[in-house]
């Protein structure tokens, strides 16, 4: 992979801040110094800053030096840093990227210049081993920019493009998916538990189980449909189980969750 030649300031450097960065040197997208991370309080970014990364907790000043500015504070927390950094954005030098839940790009650019080129990216908490799923969105960015984001992102996971009113429901089905999917691993190991099973022996089972699952869907470019017609037979134990837990709204609580958080994730952010 070609290395970035600019520097890039994350602004808000938590769980996925912080990820992002550990995979772009990790993937040998940019190197350490690259980097600067901010963070009110910065001396959680210590052992960062002894790995080469610019830590501080000046957002404009770190801005100032940059090309690429990562917006990953919390939604409520976004107009208080836009405020601090408007003073020092360039539309000719700066493209930003934000990963805050619902706020469009229009909202962002209302508040530094409308000339200022913003693509939204919405990844998970995956991010931090590699394997986020990350959707990108724009209104105004150039084709260029867009290419490098998707590539910025790509070091962490899979990207897909897509337009900026699914945004919030990229949020609700891939970030906030991340927990739904795990709840259900918990609870297929608690029914381990039920049958017989230690609760370490049947949460690694659980995992494993949920593991193959999804690389079957990914490696085989099939339907999950067509996967579980092969583990159904005739009066059998898996139609039985499966039967018993659409009976009891497996399908449609995950449905209907999927669509309150993506409700819930539009409006956390306050325009004022």
């Amino acid at each position: 992979m070609e290395k970035f030649k600019g520097r890039i300031a994350i602004l808000g450097s938590g769980n996925i801040g912080i990820s992002l960065a550990k995979g772009l040197v990790k993937s040998d997208y940019a190197e350490p110094g690259q980097i600067s991370l901010t963070r009110r309080n910065i001396a959680g970014l210590a052992a960062l800053a002894g790995q080469g990364f610019a830590v501080s907790n000046d957002n404009a000043a770190v801005v100032a030096e940059a090309d690429i500015v990562v917006l990953a504070v919390l939604p409520q927390q976004l107009n208080g840093l836009l405020a601090q950094i408007k003073p020092v954005t360039d539309a000719k030098q700066h493209l930003f990227i934000s990963v805050a839940s619902g706020v469009s790009c229009a909202d962002i650019r209302s508040k530094l210049g409308d000339e200022v080129q913003v693509i939204r990216a919405m990844p998970n908490t995956a991010i931090a081993i590699g394997q986020s799923m990350t959707c990108v969105a724009t209104d105004n960015a150039g084709a260029e920019n867009i290419q490098e984001v998707i590539r910025m992102f790509e070091t962490v996971g899979s990207v897909v493009k897509i337009n900026e009113d699914l945004m919030t429901s990229a949020t609700a089905l891939c970030a906030c998916g991340i927990a739904f999917f795990l709840r259900g691993i918990r609870a297929a190991s608690q029914g381990g538990v039920e049958i017989g099973f230690h609760a370490d022996e049947a949460l690694k089972m659980a995992v494993q189980t949920a593991k193959g699952a999804a690389d079957l869907l990914l490696l085989m470019q099939s339907h999950p449909e067509q996967e579980i017609d092969k583990v159904t037979s005739p009066k059998g134990c898996t139609i039985a189980g499966l039967n018993e837990m659409e009976h009891n709204g497996y399908s449609s609580s995950l449905i209907k969750g999927i669509k309150l958080s993506a409700l819930k994730a539009g409006a956390l952010y306050t325009k004022e």
